[in-house]
């Protein structure tokens, strides 16, 4: 009777062991999110940037009011993003600066979600830059730079592109890129020449570190401002050597549960993205790619195809909502290891 007993507890254990649920046990679960938060200003005024749009006294009436509700919906759309956990990482554009993020990880109700930032120091006109968040816990800061894209119009001020290294739980090396390449101002046509120029000196950030790591893990988002198709992205994810490429994970819009992350004149364009190279595709869990879509972040008519982005302001009008782009976010599956 005794052994009867012990086989009837132990046949549970056992059958545990091989079932999916606890193979997904022993892997951790990290979560990478791009977010282009809408012109996240503080109420101060920068005297070296044109910022004065985004002051109390400023055309837009930046309160402190309206500076706090932003801080607290991009927090919210971070805690929804991330289901079950806050994710690893959140890459974010237009940012200020270190002010807002430090409100943003500590004044909001990420504070209990031990996120550390790095943030690039951009001579963008408008004074906005990029930014990582990250949680210490999961991703082990080693460095961080601000690189600036060497244009040949040496006069040209853009977004620098952040490059943050860590290491996460599999003791693997981590290399993050997150961009926001120059905007379509002036037409398509005419501006695609200044984010090819972008793309090309992402390509050769990339290669440098394949110069120097065995096999690097590299992970790139942003908002690209461009498309999936377009050759600024064929520049970043194509290589010569084909263990050099990169998969670019929001290319194919029949993969995607939603028709675009941003809407430009009634039509969704993909200018959100994340892209990773071959060592770190091994990580990945396929299809998990989305565009972050919930319908508190939409307003408009779904059935007539009218519905766009909740955003901050709808040109000159406050509308008090989240950004005019949506997330993107991808999962990993990390081995954790005994």
């Amino acid at each position: 009777m005794r052994k009867r007993i012990i086989l009837l507890v132990c046949l549970p254990v056992m059958l545990l062991q091989g079932c999916p649920v606890a193979q997904e046990a022993r892997q951790q679960v990290f979560q990478v999110m791009f977010y282009n938060v809408e012109n996240l200003f503080d109420t101060y005024d920068d005297p070296h940037t044109s910022d004065n749009e985004f002051l109390p006294e400023g055309t837009r009436h930046w309160t402190p009011y309206r500076y706090y509700t932003h801080l607290r919906q991009t927090a919210r759309v971070i805690h929804a993003a991330g289901e079950w956990d806050t994710p690893a990482l959140v890459g974010l554009c237009e940012v200020e600066n270190d002010s807002v993020l430090i409100h943003l990880t500590r004044r909001t109700s990420l504070r209990m979600q031990n996120y550390s930032y790095c943030i690039t120091g951009s001579r963008d006109p408008r004074g906005i830059n990029v930014a990582l968040l990250y949680q210490e816990d999961k991703f082990r800061y080693l460095e961080h730079r601000s690189k600036r894209i060497p244009f040949k119009n040496k006069a040209r001020r853009s977004r620098d592109i952040l490059h943050v290294s860590g290491r996460v739980i599999t003791g693997d090396t981590l290399d993050v890129f997150v961009c926001h390449f120059p905007s379509r101002r002036g037409g398509e046509k005419m501006s695609e020449p200044f984010r090819l120029e972008a793309a090309s000196y992402l390509r050769r950030l990339c290669d440098s570190i394949h110069a120097i790591r065995r096999t690097p893990n590299i992970l790139i988002m942003g908002d690209f401002n461009d498309m999936p198709a377009d050759r600024s992205i064929q520049t970043i994810i194509c290589s010569t050597d084909a263990e050099r490429n990169f998969a670019n994970l929001f290319a194919d819009a029949k993969k995607l549960n939603h028709e675009g992350s941003y809407k430009y004149r009634g039509e969704w364009n993909q200018l959100d993205q994340i892209m990773i190279n071959r060592s770190w595709e091994r990580y990945y869990r396929p299809g998990s790619a989305q565009i972050f879509a919930p319908d508190f972040l939409l307003t408009g008519n779904r059935s007539r195809n009218r519905q766009r982005p909740l955003r901050v302001f709808n040109g000159s009008k406050y509308e008090g909502g989240f950004s005019d782009h949506l997330p993107v976010v991808a999962y990993f599956l990390l081995p954790v290891n005994h």
